[in-house]
C-alpha cells in the first residue's frame, strides 16, 4: 500500500508540473507546488485515505512512521505514512472531513489536500487526471487572485487572506472576507466552497 501510494503522488506531481511547463516563468513560479519547492504529502489513513501537501517542519519520523522521498523538475517532497497504529487519533474521527483530518494532523497550511479512494482511486490514471485538475485549479486561483490585487489595490491584505482561504479550505472565512472586500454585496451561504466565493467575487467585481 505504500508504495501505491508513493507511486500515485509521483504521478500526480510529475503531471503537475510538466503540465504547467508551457505557462510564463513567473505565472510557472507563483503556483503552489513549484513555489513551495520542498513539501511533505502526509499520506493519512482515516476513512478515507487523506494527501495533505504541506510546507510546515515536521519532526523526524520516530517508531513506526515511514518517509519516502522522491524528486522532479526542481520540486522535492516526501511522503509520510499516518494510520491509526501510528496516529491514534485517526481512528476515533466520526466524521474524516478535510478540516477534521487537518486537526488530527496539527497542520495549518496546505499546498493541497485531496481524499483518494483506496483501490482503484489509487491508480496512474486516476493520478494524472488529478495532476491535472490540481495544476489547471492553482492556475485559475492565481490569475483570479492576481485580478482581484488589482481590482482591489488598497485591500490588498485581505485578498491574499481569502487567496489563503481558498488554498486551506476555509469555506466560512472565505465567504466572511467576500462579505467583508464587496461591502456586503456578496454574501454567500453558509458553507459554500472557498474556491467558488473566489469565482463569485470575480464575477461581482467584472459586473461592476
Amino acid at each position: 500500500m505504500r508504495d501505491l501510494v508513493r507511486d500515485y503522488v509521483h504521478a500526480l506531481h510529475t503531471t503537475y508540473l510538466d503540465h504547467v511547463r508551457h505557462l510564463p516563468p513567473a505565472e510557472r513560479g507563483a503556483l503552489p507546488l513549484v513555489a513551495a519547492g520542498e513539501v511533505t504529502v502526509l499520506a493519512a489513513a482515516a476513512r478515507q485515505l487523506h494527501l495533505v501537501a504541506t510546507t510546515q517542519p515536521l519532526p523526524a519520523p520516530q517508531g513506526q512512521e515511514v518517509a519516502l522521498a522522491d524528486e522532479h523538475a526542481g520540486v522535492a517532497w516526501t511522503v509520510r505514512f499516518y494510520d491509526p497504529s501510528v496516529l491514534p487519533e485517526l481512528g476515533t474521527l466520526t466524521d474524516d472531513a478535510a478540516a477534521a483530518v487537518r486537526r488530527v494532523l496539527g497542520v495549518s497550511d496546505v499546498v493541497y489536500h485531496l481524499t483518494v479512494g483506496v483501490g482503484g482511486g489509487l491508480s496512474g490514471h486516476h493520478a494524472q487526471h488529478s495532476g491535472v485538475a490540481l495544476a489547471n485549479q492553482h492556475a485559475q486561483v492565481g490569475r483570479d487572485v492576481d485580478g482581484l490585487r488589482r481590482a482591489l489595490a488598497r485591500q490588498a491584505t485581505s485578498v491574499d487572506e481569502l487567496a489563503a482561504c481558498v488554498r486551506n479550505g476555509l469555506h466560512r472565512a472565505a465567504g466572511l472576507l467576500a462579505a467583508d472586500l464587496t461591502g456586503g454585496q456578496v454574501t454567500p451561504p453558509a458553507g459554500t466552497p472557498a474556491p467558488t466565493v473566489l469565482a463569485a467575487l470575480v464575477q461581482h467585481l467584472r459586473q461592476d
